[in-house]
């Protein structure tokens, strides 16, 4: 894996505390709440498989039961309006 050029932020650690949601908290202290229903890959994992997360370069992350790589680009690209 390789840093993305464009992007100056990355991620710090997930939670998923907060039913049907994912937090992502980045470096520069911000936390992103996220509908599970954005990422139906991860919706689908069971609760214990959602804790195999994994951050990958400071920018990407993934779980041990999913084969998908998620970026820093993918989240802070959501329209959560």
């Amino acid at each position: 894996m390789c840093k993305i050029d464009n992007i100056n932020v990355g991620i710090k650690k997930l939670d998923f505390g907060r039913r049907g949601k994912m937090s992502v908290y980045l470096t520069d202290g911000r936390e992103v709440i996220i509908p599970l229903n954005f990422f139906p890959d991860i919706k689908h994992l069971s609760m214990k498989d959602r804790e195999g997360w994994m951050i990958l370069d400071d920018q990407f992350f993934t779980f041990q039961h999913l084969s998908k790589i998620y970026s820093v680009s993918d989240i802070m690209s959501l329209n959560l309006n």
